[in-house]
């Protein structure tokens, strides 16, 4: 298999996306056996019904026997304004199985790109380096970026804009993010990252090498091209709640469309979908609040 580089790539990216899905299923499984996993944000009603005991089913109960053991099903998630040292780095393992459950899947492309490039030397009995390496690289970026998310859900709980189920207390908050996701998707950075998130063969021919170091950075450029394309759309989690599963296949399905679909114009139509739900969530916000005449 080590002398496959294509079915290695393929192996770790199937086996760590599965692992980054079952870490944030175990979590929603905890709060839905309490009848809780609605707070979680829109869509999330599903696991209540699945996994509550009031009304699962023998599904439910399945699924619940196979995700929660006991032990495993509190995780203690920080709603406080005051986090101890704990609860930040729990919140950042949080955001770290995100990376791997969301952005691993949609670097398939770019790693199985490389894979086959490498197979193509293996076979001419060149030396090559393991897909592994470039996906190291290019999770390396998205851990960071993990600390960074993790601080910016410490900033806005502290400021008392996300509830203790981590999800957004104020249409104002929510309908912002959305309309600077919207806004960012039609920003000339987006359509560079996002060419060259869809075009990784003649990123790899222009700057191939065959050290693991080299090959490293090449994860790491590929890793911030990723993130250059897709922060803003991880961004809207803030406003549908950070543990919203439903949501995370969405966006996550979004973001594995952009990059395999070699066009600008699904990134815009996308654009324009959250602005407008931006607009629709700010204006009921504002109407909701509106002086009524007595």
């Amino acid at each position: 298999m080590f002398a496959r580089p294509r079915r290695l790539a393929v192996a770790a990216i199937v086996v760590l996306a599965v692992l980054g899905w079952a870490y944030m299923l175990i979590m929603v499984a905890g709060m839905a056996e309490s009848g809780e996993a609605t707070t979680l944000g829109p869509g999330m009603a599903l696991f209540d019904r699945l996994l509550n005991p009031a009304t699962r089913d023998e599904l439910g109960r399945a699924l619940l026997a196979s995700l929660c053991q006991p032990g495993m099903s509190h995780f203690g998630m920080p709603g406080a304004a005051v986090w101890g040292l704990g609860d930040f780095a729990l919140v950042v393992l949080m955001w770290g199985a995100m990376v791997f459950a969301m952005m691993l899947p949609t670097a398939a492309p770019m790693i199985l790109t490389y894979a086959e490039i490498a197979d193509t030397a293996a076979a001419k009995g060149q030396p090559v380096v393991s897909p592994l390496v470039i996906a190291a690289g290019y999770l390396a970026v998205w851990m960071l970026a993990a600390l960074t998310l993790g601080l910016a859900q410490w900033g806005l709980t502290a400021a008392a804009l996300l509830d203790p189920a981590m999800a957004s207390v104020s249409g104002l908050f929510s309908g912002a993010v959305f309309l600077l996701a919207g806004a960012y998707q039609f920003t000339s950075l987006k359509y560079a990252c996002v060419t060259a998130c869809q075009r990784p063969f003649p990123f790899f021919l222009a700057r191939w090498t065959t050290t693991r170091g080299g090959v490293f950075r090449l994860g790491v450029r590929q890793g911030l091209l990723c993130l250059g394309c897709c922060w803003a759309l991880m961004a809207v989690m803030f406003a549908v709640g950070v543990m919203n599963l439903v949501w995370m296949a969405g966006l996550g399905v979004v973001m594995l469309i952009e990059k395999v679909v070699e066009t600008t114009r699904f990134s815009r139509a996308i654009g324009a979908v959250l602005i407008a739900a931006g607009v629709a969530i700010v204006g009921t916000e504002v109407w909701s609040h509106w002086p009524r005449a007595a």
